[in-house]
């Protein structure tokens, strides 16, 4: 059984672990060509010729995609494509 001042320890180095891993979740940090593809994905949504993630997911509740709110963009793009099929 663990003592108290051992659990707020495991708590604190949680939370501490938790805020660095966030810190380091910036696009400064990921590989040249995926920040490429997030620039061409987001030109893309403003020029309309993307759906943004919200559409995709408004489309979905309208469809009764099932898992939606779990889904990524591409995912949603892809179960909405397929929903509208059937």
């Amino acid at each position: 059984m663990a003592t108290t001042k051992q659990r707020q320890a495991a708590r604190r180095n949680v939370k501490e672990a938790q805020a660095g891993a966030k810190r380091k979740q910036t696009l400064k940090n990921l590989p040249k060509r995926t920040r490429t593809a997030l620039g061409k994905e987001a030109t893309a949504v403003r020029r309309g010729e993307s759906p943004t993630r919200r559409e995709l997911e408004d489309q979905a509740r309208r469809l009764d995609v099932r898992g939606r709110s779990k889904m990524g963009k591409a995912e949603l793009k892809r179960a909405v494509a397929r929903a509208k099929r059937a």
